[in-house]
């Protein structure tokens, strides 16, 4: 017997129309908001939407690694147009005026064929000074340490030279140091003037190198060279030193020495009180040279110019590089050291 049996029940109307029926049925329960929200990106909308976001940032980047290619473009157009500029722009070209004035004439760095100091330089400066009517002496404004013996000696012969040619003064102006071959060119010059606490001297002659042949040993090192002339490897660092190869440089290095002593000499003439120690290598301050006659007198360049020459204005005639110039020589450094190397295994006759 069926428990439900006791409430009524309602029957279909056989003449009901379906659509009534319908209207009289009970809504079904809305979807969940979770559910549309999950749903709704797998429609076309939240495809379309991907898309766009997509494309969004393709472009993005699109742009970005455009701007950095033209950034690059004009960075390399930039320093194509300052190396052109530097290659033509000469700023060691003097014009000098027809009015009088004191030509100054740098040496500065080391000396040596390579550098601002070389001979080939200072040459070319020393002869327009003198050559130009309006320059009414030469200052040599020198602070080097020395260098080339060769290239000092060449720069001292050219001024005796000019000097007797043109008939005009040489004054030398010491700023920090002027040593060994830097001294060597102020003996030239008809005056030294200097700072007292420059540092002038240094009158002599060195050849220095290293020896490795005791750690060679002790790294069970073996050293071979090949030459064709016994003294070829000589004062060779990986091999022990030949006592009658050292005697031979050593006669060398006396030899200049006393070339370099006759050029202070007669430089210098009855000015230099020479003393035991004056031509050793040693070095003294400015102070101090004045008093031994390596030098003449405290003053710097506007002194000389104003004092001396009596003539303040001063024009400078040292040519130096350019910026494209230096760029070019160690470039030129740089390919050849390369060629150094790719010819160290072929043998060779110096």
């Amino acid at each position: 017997m069926n428990p439900n049996d006791d409430q009524p029940r309602i029957l279909p109307d056989a003449t009901a129309r379906p659509e009534d029926m319908l209207q009289a049925a009970p809504a079904a329960p809305a979807p969940a908001p979770a559910a549309a929200s999950v749903a709704a990106p797998a429609g076309a909308g939240g495809y379309e939407a991907l898309v766009a976001q997509f494309a969004q940032d393709y472009l993005r980047d699109r742009r970005a690694e455009r701007r950095w290619r033209t950034g690059f473009r004009l960075l390399w157009l930039g320093l194509a147009l300052f190396v052109a500029w530097a290659l033509f722009y000469q700023p060691h070209h003097v014009t000098a005026p027809n009015t009088p004035h004191t030509a100054l004439v740098e040496v500065r760095g080391e000396i040596s064929a390579d550098t601002e100091a070389s001979a080939e330089l200072m040459l070319a400066a020393l002869r327009n000074a003198f050559e130009d009517q309006g320059a009414q002496a030469v200052v040599l404004r020198i602070n080097s340490p020395g260098g080339s013996p060769v290239q000092a000696g060449i720069v001292y012969d050219e001024i005796q030279r000019l000097k007797a040619k043109h008939g005009k003064k040489v004054y030398a102006v010491v700023e920090e140091i002027c040593a060994s071959g830097a001294y060597y060119i102020a003996a030239a010059a008809d005056d030294i003037y200097v700072d007292k606490a420059s540092i002038v001297g240094s009158i002599g002659v060195l050849m220095d190198g290293f020896g490795f042949t005791g750690l060679m040993e002790k790294l069970g090192i073996e050293r071979r060279l090949l030459t064709a002339g016994e003294n070829k490897g000589m004062l060779d660092p990986y091999t022990k030193e030949n006592p009658r190869q050292k005697a031979f440089a050593q006669a060398m290095l006396d030899q200049i020495h006393r070339q370099f002593i006759a050029v202070v000499r007669e430089g210098r003439g009855e000015r230099l009180k020479e003393t035991p120690e004056m031509f050793s290598g040693l070095f003294w301050n400015g102070e101090e040279a004045v008093k031994l006659g390596l030098a003449d007198g405290l003053g710097n360049l506007d002194f000389v110019a104003r004092e001396v020459v009596k003539a303040e204005e001063v024009i400078d005639y040292t040519p130096r590089d350019n910026v494209a110039e230096r760029l070019a020589k160690r470039f030129g450094a740089a390919m050849g050291e390369g060629a150094v190397k790719a010819l160290r295994q072929i043998p060779a006759i110096h």
